[in-house]
């Protein structure tokens, strides 16, 4: 039995998702589109709520001396 691999297509516009549904079906190879993100949830949050509580004024700024003692 001959196993087919399975492809992940990392289009970067509408355009490119169009022109790649138009080719599958026209060689009417089985796709799914999906929306889910690679990320973990909890970890976009994260984020996202930091770039908020930055744009909030509610960030400490470093200066690079601190920045140079940080890891020591």
């Amino acid at each position: 039995m001959n196993i087919a691999p399975t492809l992940i297509v990392h289009p970067v516009d509408p355009e490119q998702v169009n022109v790649i549904k138009a080719f599958f079906k026209a060689l009417k190879i089985q796709f799914e589109v999906t929306k889910e993100s690679p990320y973990n949830k909890e970890f976009v949050d994260m984020v996202l709520q930091a770039e908020d509580n930055i744009k909030q004024g509610k960030g400490k700024k470093v200066t690079s001396k601190e920045f140079d003692n940080l890891w020591k």
